[in-house]
């Protein structure tokens, strides 16, 4: 497990995906030695709280100095807002996206024609439809063991959240972002992403099915000692 206190150690920070828990994490495991490693779970939104106000909030989560901040997916998304809030020593994002310019045709009819809030809370409730339909995961065992891992199941943090995705607004990257992506990702097909280091056979949930990678990979990226 992703767990330590040694404060003299780089902090790491793990911001998981939309509606997924700090279980998601299980297989990630970096050199106890050299990281102080903390997972940021989801809190849930305030009424018509914009995504730079939930930002600030997160932000105030990290605690220690010149940390490395991690995000996933639309954690990824969330890290970039909390940029802003944070000194960090480095910004890794994991199966997400930059800019709006990243987010496929698909979704951004999404925001277009606001059909997310239209979406039943029973449907939403249900995480097997959360990963069928929002992963794009068809295979049955894939199904099952992904559904573990989608904990946070509060309605209004889920619209909340998927309105804040579709509707990312983000125009300039930020600078220096260490983007990691699989070139089968779903999701966010890696056709749309641009300058980032492209994982072959990834998919939108690597930390499951590539955490080999990444456990053998991001001490090297963190320390710039990738090639």
């Amino acid at each position: 497990m992703l767990k330590n206190k040694n404060t003299k150690k780089t902090p790491v920070y793990f911001i998981p995906g939309l509606a997924a828990g700090k279980e998601i994490f299980e297989y990630i495991s970096l050199p106890e030695e050299l990281y102080d490693v903390h997972i940021i779970e989801w809190i849930i939104p305030e009424k018509k709280e914009t995504i730079k106000q939930y930002a600030r909030r997160m932000a105030a989560l990290v605690k220690k100095p010149k940390p490395i901040l991690i995000g996933v997916s639309f954690g990824g998304v969330m890290a970039q807002e909390m940029n802003e809030f944070l000194d960090l020593k480095k910004l890794i994002i994991i199966s997400s996206i930059k800019s709006k310019n990243e987010i496929p045709t698909k979704m951004r009819i999404f925001k277009t024609i606001p059909a997310y809030r239209l979406i039943p809370a029973t449907f939403l409730e249900n995480t097997k439809n959360l990963v069928k339909y929002g992963l794009g995961i068809k295979s049955k065992n894939k199904l099952e063991l992904y559904q573990n891992y989608l904990s946070v199941k509060n309605t209004h943090y889920l619209k909340w959240a998927i309105k804040q995705m579709v509707g990312w607004d983000r125009v300039i990257e930020i600078k220096n972002i260490i983007h990691i992506h699989g070139d089968k990702d779903p999701v966010f097909p890696i056709e749309k992403i641009k300058n980032c280091i492209v994982i072959p056979g990834g998919t939108h949930i690597m930390l499951i099915v590539k955490f080999k990678w990444l456990n053998e990979n991001l001490p090297k990226i963190m320390e710039d000692r990738y090639k």
